[in-house]
């Protein structure tokens, strides 16, 4: 047995699985997922429908599935199937995963050539957390009425811009001349078409970086804007707050629920939220962009508190930077409308990548980037900047360092809990020791917040109603 074999007390491959591979004659071995196994051997299995009918597609997971190419292959426009129809094929079999056996459905294959370059083969077996290994002599023989054909595109020739920031300017510009057909070089201000920052938000911003700020002036900046006021009112009144009495008004959410540090920011992420709408189209199985803000707020609320008080960042400027850390979502879908269908498309069919691959094989940037570059182009804190710019990356350890080191444990510690989209990433020793937290406290914060998941929906809901 390998070092990756099962443990006893860990689940096994679902019976049906076991059943079709004993019938087939295919031996297996059954082996515990986790970070270190060589993706190139791990085989990505997803449904793809359109009018014709469905096509299950096979693929290493070191590769992005390319939706372009394979219309090219097909002649077909081919998309992920429906959640609803997965869950209830799935279902069926009592599945939670769709295992990359042809013989399960009834549907046409189409496999990625290189995959038979591998000695072994690692296969979902429909259950979370277990594997089955396969030879590829064993898998060809699962294969005989399939079709073979090269549609994917390796990711060691995607490079996601991660650390080096001089070049986001260059690179955001030529994305959007790519796509604009704008020739002639302009400013990029003058590129990208970016709605003017509301009046309140300017108005917040300013109070954020005035000493002399106080209660009265915050409460009268929210006060002007009634949508405003009304949502910090019955952000206080919420019971994840349990707040004695009933909230009559602003001053009152703030003086003896929210406080001044977390109403401005809270504000200035409402009055931000305002100057983007939510885009129509969306992933499928993607948590809804309000509710991963407030979840991931939240609990870098919790880091931040559990934080040794010397290494503490500024509290409300960490809970702002998780409200908007996935604001270059919301940029993306603004500055590039045509192809942000697409992105959703590509990400469906590639839940195996981080966004950052599928952006940059797309765009040629990432939604961290042109995000982090309209914080600052609205003048926004550095921090927040900072925080947008390298979440992804876990061992950033530049100039303001905490925030995007919060964000990027935040994010990480939740998509352990399947909430948010993505891989679910490993989470490293030095990220934790750079914030003075343990891997044990790091996920009593993400339970405690998750035992409010209810009371945080209905926060959320407030966000999207904006």
């Amino acid at each position: 047995m390998t070092d990756a074999a099962l443990a006893p007390e860990t689940p096994h491959a679902p019976s049906v699985i076991r059943m079709l591979l004993d019938k087939l004659g295919i031996a297996y071995e059954e082996v515990r997922d986790h970070h270190g196994l060589n993706a190139s051997r791990k085989v990505q299995a997803v449904l793809l429908d359109d009018a014709v009918g469905s096509l299950m597609i096979l693929f290493p997971q070191s590769q992005l599935l390319d939706l372009n190419r394979l219309t090219e292959l097909t002649g077909r426009r081919l998309t992920a199937v429906s959640t609803e129809r997965l869950v209830k094929m799935l279902g069926k079999h009592n599945l939670s995963l769709m295992p990359g056996l042809p013989a399960l459905t009834s549907s046409p294959c189409l496999y990625e050539e290189c995959l038979l370059r591998e000695p072994k083969l690692l296969i979902n077996s429909g259950e979370s957390g277990v594997l089955l290994e396969i030879s590829s002599e064993a898998f060809k023989s699962m294969l005989t009425k399939a079709s073979a054909a090269n549609f994917g595109e390796n990711l060691s020739s995607i490079r996601p811009n991660l650390d080096r920031p001089d070049d986001d300017g260059k690179e955001i510009t030529q994305a959007v001349q790519a796509f604009t057909a704008r020739r002639i070089q302009q400013r990029l201000e003058a590129t990208i078409e970016i709605p003017p920052l509301a009046e309140t938000a300017q108005k917040i911003i300013k109070l954020r970086v005035d000493p002399n700020a106080t209660i009265d002036d915050i409460t009268g900046v929210v006060e002007t804007d009634p949508a405003l006021a009304a949502q910090v009112v019955s952000w206080a009144a919420s019971p994840y707050y349990a707040s004695p009495g009933k909230i009559r008004s602003v001053e009152d959410a703030i003086v003896r629920v929210l406080g001044f540090d977390l109403v401005i920011n809270l504000a200035l992420g409402l009055a931000l939220g305002k100057t983007m709408s939510l885009p129509k189209d969306h992933p499928q199985h993607a948590t809804p962009y309000w509710h991963q803000s407030i979840y991931t707020a939240a609990v870098i609320e919790g880091l931040t508190r559990a934080m040794p008080r010397a290494q503490r960042p500024e509290a409300g400027l960490t809970y702002l930077a998780g409200l908007l850390h996935n604001f270059g979502y919301l940029l993306l879908a603004h500055v590039f409308p045509p192809h942000f269908s697409l992105i959703c498309r590509h990400l469906e069919v590639n839940p195996h990548l981080c966004h950052s691959y599928v952006e940059q094989h797309l765009l040629g940037i990432s939604r961290e980037q042109i995000g982090s570059w309209l914080m600052r182009y609205w003048d926004m804190p550095e921090e927040l900047a900072a925080a947008l710019r390298f979440q992804h990356d876990p061992a950033y350890d530049g100039a303001y360092a905490e925030y995007p080191n919060l964000v990027c444990l935040a994010v990480r510690l939740l998509r352990s809990r399947n909430i948010g989209s993505g891989p679910d990433e490993d989470i490293p020793d030095a990220l934790l020791e750079r914030l003075g937290l343990t891997r044990e406290k790091a996920n009593d914060v993400v339970t405690k917040v998750l035992e409010a998941e209810v009371l945080l929906r209905e926060l959320a809901s407030q966000f999207s109603q904006t």
